[in-house]
């Protein structure tokens, strides 16, 4: 029988990516997003593959999470797999020149957001004695660079919630595990930049960034290993990133 995988942040990059890998590989799929639009043509895409169903809600709002997680089919119910991809940085300013609602943003998506979805999932995991909850943090959460101060902070804190779940669910038998990719060539940087495309575009220029089916492929890897198996903690970087602020780049 196939497994059943929840994708946050489903409609780019890592998200994106994940879905498309999964469903070649017989996974029933749940992708979740915040454009609609996206979501059906993405569950259009895949439906050759396998079976998709969509829910569209922002991460930031609780109640829209447990709603829409609650109106699931029920076939489509019993999660096996919970992806928790979504997340975004906002701004990339000196502490004392940052904007508060960044702040707020990349607070309430990449920590908050991610509570709020497991939590139920994790609920429903526990009672079917059965879940693997992969949680993609960042380089970000393993060092901090200049200006990037909150979204590294809110990556940390990924960080410890992944090392908290583990311990919390091991006596449950569910495994817990975290991807942290560095540079990977997505709509990270226009997010971050704020539509300048320019500026974005240069983050990438002149070496070979990860691409998100770099990641697709380590997490289908980390989810089929055998039970006994958890890849608890796992850091990927371009072979041109030696940290956060040193990458070798072509004249």
């Amino acid at each position: 029988m196939s497994q059943i995988a929840l994708i946050t942040g489903a409609t780019s990059g890592i998200g994106l990516a994940t879905a498309h890998k999964l469903a070649k590989e017989n996974f029933k799929l749940i992708l979740c997003g915040r454009r609609q639009e996206r979501l059906d043509g993405l569950k259009t895409e895949l439906a050759t593959h396998t079976e998709v169903t969509t829910l569209n809600f922002d991460v930031r709002d609780q109640n829209a999470v447990n709603e829409a997680l609650i109106s699931l089919p029920d076939h489509f119910k019993t999660i096996s797999v919970l992806i928790n991809n979504a997340g975004n940085a906002h701004g990339l300013d000196f502490i004392q020149e940052g904007s508060s609602q960044d702040w707020d943003a990349m607070l309430d998506i990449n920590v908050k957001g991610l509570l709020y979805v497991s939590q139920p999932i994790i609920q429903q995991m526990i009672k079917n004695k059965d879940g693997h909850i992969i949680n993609i943090g960042s380089t970000a959460g393993k060092e901090v660079y200049p200006k990037g101060n909150v979204y590294c902070a809110s990556k940390h804190a990924v960080d410890a919630i992944n090392q908290g779940m583990r311990m919390d669910l091991n006596q449950h038998g569910i495994r817990v595990g975290a991807i942290n990719p560095g540079l990977v060539e997505t709509e990270f940087s226009k997010v971050r930049f704020k539509g300048d495309d320019e500026r974005a575009d240069q983050v990438y220029k002149g070496f070979k960034a990860l691409q998100p089916e770099d990641i697709a492929d380590i997490i289908h890897f980390t989810i089929t290993r055998p039970y006994h198996v958890n890849i608890a903690d796992l850091v990927v970087m371009p072979t041109a990133q030696a940290s956060s602020t040193m990458v070798k780049k072509s004249d």
